[in-house]
């Protein structure tokens, strides 16, 4: 399945970054440019929409790395419904330690800011 990555801004500032298909070195600038344009446009925190991605390989764990670290520790960054593979990928990076993996999107989590 190809690769797609897109973003909305919400108006209160949350910036919901859907990922679809396998993230590979191959396309993992596309998913960076996306962590730069929500920094461009000051979100306050990121939703990572995952439910549609089948596959992240080493390149699209040193983006998760990057997003935290250009966000920096004042914005909450959420792994939204990732499949059990990317779950389990996230978990054994220990990235689920700095990001925060949710089953499903939680407006009353996500939206609190």
């Amino acid at each position: 399945m190809a690769f797609d990555a897109s973003l909305e801004m919400t108006a209160n500032g949350i910036a919901k970054i859907t990922l679809t298909g396998e993230l590979d070195a191959s396309v993992a600038t596309t998913f960076r440019d996306k962590v730069e344009e929500a920094h461009t446009h000051g979100a306050k925190r990121v939703a990572l929409m995952l439910s549609g991605l089948d596959y992240i390989a080493s390149a699209g764990i040193r983006v998760l790395v990057f997003a935290r670290q250009k966000m920096g520790s004042d914005v909450e960054i959420f792994a939204v419904a990732p499949t059990p593979q990317v779950n389990e990928t996230i978990e054994m990076t220990g990235l689920h330690y700095s990001l925060r993996v949710l089953p499903s999107y939680d407006a009353s989590v996500i939206e609190t800011v």
